[in-house]
């Protein structure tokens, strides 16, 4: 009696069958798949580590040249506001 043979698990999985419908076997399965995915996809963008800005580079605010166009906007003021 020390493992079972496929009856005995065809045995189980007609007694679960029975008691739970195959519907809702099929929504916990679809819903596991789901978890599990979304598991991955998560552990996926942990992993990929993003390179941090260094400050110098982050935003610098130069003098307006005599000849530059004054109504010229940053694009990174502009898609913050």
């Amino acid at each position: 009696m020390g493992s079972f043979s496929i009856w005995h698990w065809l045995i189980v999985l007609l007694i679960i069958v029975l008691v739970f419908g195959t519907k809702k076997l099929k929504n916990i399965g679809s819903d596991l798949g789901g978890a599990v995915k979304g598991f991955k996809d998560g552990i996926k963008e942990g992993s990929t580590a993003e390179t941090p800005v260094p400050p110098a580079a982050q935003s610098q605010v130069t003098a307006a040249q005599p000849g530059a166009d004054k109504t010229t906007i940053d694009v990174e003021a502009k898609n913050k506001s």
